[in-house]
């Protein structure tokens, strides 16, 4: 049965990510069901890391991302390819780091409260675009090129686990 660790806040940035992707890792192991993997991985990174107000995924449906499972507030629903930061991530496959949200020509403001946030398209191993993983921060410049590269390791880890199991 999977435990999660105790406080990892002491730890550096980079080790907070590691500590993460291991328990993900034994999160989604013996797990199919994609939905109970996305919930699961949803609440792991909300409740491990600091100033998070929403954490949580968008999946692409062939026309349109659509909110997935998540932890925080009451979500928009649907964001087109292209728009916002979530439909920007998904259309280019690049994730988007953003330090004020205020400042992202086009962004979608589902809770007044983000002024942060990281997006990262979720890409199966066939190139077929599944969606995004988006957390969002109610303090400003929350998310750098660390939590990039952290938030990326943990999506390879739910696309290898969570997503692509029979």
């Amino acid at each position: 049965m999977f435990q999660l660790s105790g406080d990892t806040s002491a730890l550096s940035k980079a080790a907070q990510y590691e500590e993460l992707v291991a328990q993900a890792r034994a999160l989604l192991a013996d797990e199919t069901d994609r939905i109970a993997n996305a919930a699961n991985f949803s609440a792991l990174v909300y409740h491990s890391l600091q100033d998070l107000n929403w954490a949580g995924f968008y999946f692409y449906d062939g026309t349109e991302l659509v909110v997935g499972p998540f932890q925080g507030k009451p979500a928009c629903v649907r964001i087109g390819l292209g728009k916002g930061v979530c439909g920007t991530a998904a259309q280019t496959r690049r994730t988007q780091v953003v330090r004020d949200v205020h400042a992202f020509a086009g962004h979608i403001a589902c809770d007044s409260a983000s002024q942060s946030e990281i997006v990262v398209p979720l890409i199966a191993g066939d190139g077929t675009l599944i969606g995004v993983w988006d957390v969002d921060s109610p303090v400003m410049a929350r998310f750098d090129g660390e939590d990039a590269a952290g938030m990326e390791a943990l999506c390879r880890v739910f696309v290898e686990l969570g997503w692509t199991q029979p």
